[in-house]
């Protein structure tokens, strides 16, 4: 197994100590969002052997399996990733497979260059995702009930949201929520700051449920996310705890420190909370309007110590072991390659020494024995 030497991304979101608490360092002052574990091109993770990319490349079948290159191709197809939030995300939903390659074949055909601005689709590949708690963390997922959405908004008492509220009444609610979504992302820019100036004011008056969103208007001021929302699903995870985000479920993470794990992807529809480009037409043909709970999970234990946090995707599989002190040797070894991360306390994986924050590449078949005190957490395809 390879130690994993990881690049830690300094987006504006990010915390400025979350991640340097966890690995034990003294913050930097500036913000340190997300530290990622793959191959993925951007940013891969480095090795002894070289880039994660370049040892794959080198021989897909030995470090992948057969069964996993037959499946997902020559390519780790996850992306692991410690996941500090000191500020909301940007309101996004991602497309599935077959919505991401038409979208990218149609870009290509039309010669948009990959990294401009106004461009939607990166690649031509899905991005479910699971974050895992690992402090209480804060989101948004899935819409609310659009009574209870209405409510929300009347609560408020601000006339100008009056026209949603009625809207949410409607049926059925599917449509309730369209509506309601294309008309707050399609509304005058203008008359909307006002309208989202005035309801933050409100929440923040108000706290409680409110709270929230009197935050998010503050980082995001004016800008018509902040009604939008108000449409979804606010979750607390307790350390644990986990959310899946499948293709067209809108979702923002707000506060607090994870593990991210996703399908190896940059496809993101934005609805709002960002300066970047929102294409409201293609957004509303990806997303779901569908009332639902936002579905928090808790892992399912096995008998030999597993904690599978269980998902309806192929391209990862998320797993912890909590390891007690004095406690037995547990054999990891999987015909799938695996990204072994720890988060708590000290774990031994082979030869390999594992502190907070510090992970391993472990490549099909290869031996993978933990022992120690803390948490692992164990990342892997299903093949």
């Amino acid at each position: 197994m390879d130690r994993l030497d990881n690049t830690i991304r300094p987006y504006a979101w990010g915390s400025t100590t979350a991640i340097p608490a966890l690995l034990g360092v003294a913050p930097s002052g500036e913000p340190q969002a997300e530290m990622w574990m793959g191959a993925h091109p951007g940013a891969p993770s480095r090795t002894g052997r070289g880039t994660l990319v370049e040892v794959i490349e080198a021989d897909p079948e030995r470090e992948l399996g057969a069964d996993a290159v037959t499946k997902f191709g020559p390519r780790l197809p996850f992306l692991l990733k410690i996941l500090a939030a000191g500020a909301p995300l940007s309101l996004q939903v991602h497309p599935d497979l077959t919505q991401a390659k038409e979208g990218y074949e149609d870009e290509e055909r039309r010669g948009i260059p990959v990294d401009a601005g106004h461009r939607n689709y990166k690649d031509a590949n899905h991005k479910p995702e699971l974050i895992c708690a690992l402090t209480e963390f804060d989101g948004l997922c899935g819409f609310r009930a659009p009574l209870e959405a209405a409510g929300l908004l009347a609560g408020l008492g601000v006339d100008s949201l009056k026209p949603y509220v009625d809207l949410l009444h409607a049926h059925p609610e599917e449509a309730a929520l369209r509506e309601v979504l294309t008309a707050v992302l399609s509304a005058d820019r203008e008359e909307m700051a006002r309208t989202v100036t005035e309801a933050a004011a409100a929440c923040a008056r108000l706290g409680g449920g409110y709270a929230p969103y009197a935050d998010i208007a503050h980082h995001y001021p004016g800008d018509p996310g902040v009604i939008a929302a108000m449409l979804l699903n606010h979750v607390r995870l307790q350390p644990g705890e986990a959310l899946f985000l499948g293709a067209g479920i809108p979702h923002a993470y707000l506060n607090g420190l994870g593990v991210e794990i996703m399908a190896n992807s940059d496809n993101v529809l934005r609805c709002g909370l960002t300066p970047k480009h929102v294409d409201v037409p293609e957004l509303l043909r990806i997303v779901r309007f569908e009332a639902a709970d936002a579905g928090v999970l808790r892992p399912e234990a096995s008998p030999d110590g597993e904690e599978v946090y269980e998902t309806p995707i192929d391209e990862f599989r998320l797993s912890r072991y909590v390891l007690p002190e004095g406690g037995a040797a547990h054999d990891l070894t999987r015909a799938t390659p695996q990204i072994l991360l720890c988060t708590a306390g000290s774990v031994r994986a082979g030869e390999h020494e594992l502190n907070p924050g510090q992970s391993v590449f472990v490549p099909a078949g290869g031996k993978a024995e933990v022992t120690g005190a803390g948490t692992v957490f164990r990342a892997t395809v299903i093949v």
